[in-house]
């Protein structure tokens, strides 16, 4: 089979058709072509540029030599230099003192002047025919351009192979070879001095006075954290180590490289369809026509196809956060079977003993719509990646270069970017549109389409305060005072309110439409003497209470029994 011949021009054209297909990521064909990023960015922006013209390679030449030497005096060394390919600096300088051209740069500075040592010729160039060419005549403009030199810093299997081919098939001299695919001399020696290939392998360690050692300083490294100067105390001390600290700092240090690539490495975690999504929070200043404003922005993206929903808040209070919930599931038709969340206050709180505390009302929340709550592992957000990635790309897409009127005009074009840019989009990571894989993963999801909104049928556990009075939507609700202390569940439902203990219901009143009012019902309350301050002990409310009987006798007196009474008293004094 014939050789298939590929110039460097022509692989970069290969490079910017993939990438342009978008069927591979940018990355994953620098690694194919084995070049850096930074160098695939490099190719794609001259194409987008130039077009196939600035895909060749271009000389590193400076396009300024601070101390570059007068134009005439220039021309007369590169003739010179024409004439003379094998003189150095020396003879130059001097040959150039005898011509009487002045300044004469010294030695050092002749390399100051372009295309001086290219022009280092050992012999004269020859025709295609094999024959010399005459005196050079050509000007510095039609010199050839120097040609980069490669990447790579050693020899491949297949660089290797090539070599081999040009030097036995072809019949190339090692220097046409060399000069061919830009490598040394040398190289191209000992390339054909080996039989076969063999990879690169870096020569073993020399034995130092620790190599005794080692099996001891790997085993008690990760116990000290990696510490040099801790591991050598103990060697000198408890082992009887005569080495340098050097020595045991240059062995760790390799050591605990691994360990820190190791605690950075993160593997990706892939959820199928309908199982998980991601919420988190973001903050920016939004510029209004009034001014800059901070706005929270809730975030909740489908671990699946990646597509998110994004609402912009005034604050993060429970209550904004669960209906940003409801609202997102408005807008998906449903919601995942968990949810992931990085630990904030409206959802847990830390205990003493390490763990956490559900938020009773958000737990109740996550139980009326039948999804499972879980937590990040503290102090590594990276874990929910995804949502962190879609509040970047909210604050890096969607706010700059705009300005809004207000709230109300936020909302409606974020919610248009939210169809028309970031579902659209090419994802990253899955290489799809994000709306493309919702259409797979929306059959997964728990629908919520017929089920009322949480405030309206939820039930949420309340302390009885000291007054018997419970809390809903800041109006109070009054229940039997023998509950003071105790826990509650008030549960709002076709406009009444309804209050249970123990699954018992123990009060029922008719819902405030207002604000920061209070109903209170009077067979709930000890009476009036409980409520005097001096009765203090009587708020016990396990305290039996005495009933008293209405058939008691009385005595009834006449008026003037006491007048008399008072005369008496009056005379005796």
């Amino acid at each position: 089979m014939p050789w298939q011949e590929v110039s460097t021009v022509w692989l970069r054209q290969e490079f910017i058709t993939m990438v342009q297909q978008k069927t591979v990521s940018v990355s994953e064909l620098c690694r194919r072509y084995g070049v850096s990023r930074k160098t695939g960015y490099k190719w794609l922006g001259r194409y987008e540029r130039e077009g196939p013209a600035g895909l060749p390679n271009r000389s590193r030449r400076p396009h300024q030599y601070p101390r570059r030497p007068p134009a005439a005096l220039e021309a007369a060394l590169v003739a010179l230099r024409h004439k003379h390919p094998a003189w150095g600096a020396r003879k130059l300088r001097r040959r150039l003192q005898t011509l009487g051209e002045a300044p004469v740069p010294a030695c050092q500075r002749s390399c100051n002047i372009p295309y001086l040592w290219s022009l280092k010729i050992p012999y004269p160039p020859t025709t295609e025919g094999g024959e010399k060419m005459g005196k050079l005549t050509y000007n510095c403009a039609s010199l050839p351009e120097q040609t980069a030199h490669r990447e790579v810093t050693m020899v491949g299997e297949e660089q290797w192979e090539e070599i081999h081919r040009l030097f036995t098939v072809e019949k190339w001299s090692k220097s046409a070879v060399a000069r061919e695919l830009n490598v040394d001399v040398k190289t191209v020696r000992r390339c054909l001095r080996r039989a076969a290939w063999v990879p690169y392998q870096r020569a073993p360690r020399p034995e130092t006075r620790l190599t005794a050692h080692a099996e001891l300083v790997h085993r008690r490294a990760p116990e000290v954290g990696y510490s040099a100067r801790i591991l050598f105390q103990e060697l000198v001390h408890q082992h009887g180590y005569t080495g340098s600290y050097e020595t045991v700092k240059r062995f760790v240090r390799p050591l605990r490289d691994a360990q820190t690539l190791a605690e950075r490495a993160a593997v990706r975690f892939e959820t199928p369809p309908g199982l998980q999504s991601q919420i988190d929070w973001g903050q920016a200043a939004i510029p209004f026509r009034a001014g800059r404003a901070v706005r929270h922005i809730f975030v909740l993206t489908l671990g699946f196809s990646r597509r998110g929903f994004y609402l912009a808040c005034g604050d993060e209070q429970l209550h904004t956060f669960l209906d940003a919930h409801e609202q997102a599931f408005d807008y998906f038709g449903g919601h995942t079977r968990e949810h992931l969340y990085d630990r904030p206050r409206t959802v847990c709180r830390p205990t003493g003993e390490g763990g956490v505390a559900w938020n009773a009302t958000f737990k109740s929340f996550a139980q009326y719509w039948g999804f499972e709550p879980r937590l990040c592992r503290a102090y590594r957000a990276r874990t929910k990646g995804k949502v962190e990635s879609g509040v970047k790309y909210v604050k890096g897409n969607f706010l700059p270069g705009r300005t809004f009127h207000d709230d109300r005009h936020l909302a409606e074009e974020l919610l248009g970017w939210m169809t028309t840019i970031a579902d659209q989009r090419i994802h990253g990571t899955t290489h799809e549109r994000p709306i493309d894989r919702f259409a797979r993963e929306r059959d997964h999801l728990v629908p919520t389409r017929e089920q009322p909104a949480f405030r309206l049928e939820a039930t949420y556990p309340r302390v009885v305060a000291d007054d018997f009075l419970v809390s809903l939507d800041t109006n109070r609700y009054s229940v039997p005072f023998r509950l003071i202390g105790r826990t509650v569940q008030v549960q709002r439902q076709a406009g009444r309110v309804t209050i249970r203990h123990q699954g018992a219901v123990v009060a029922e009143h008719e819902e405030l439409l207002g604000h920061h009012q209070m109903r209170l019902l009077p067979e709930h309350g000890p009476g009036a003497i409980a409520r005097n301050p001096r009765q203090s002990r009587l708020r016990q409310v396990d305290r039996p209470w005495r009933t008293w009987a209405d058939d008691i006798p009385v005595e009834v007196r006449d008026l003037a029994v006491y007048d008399a009474w008072a005369a008496q008293a009056g005379g005796v004094s």
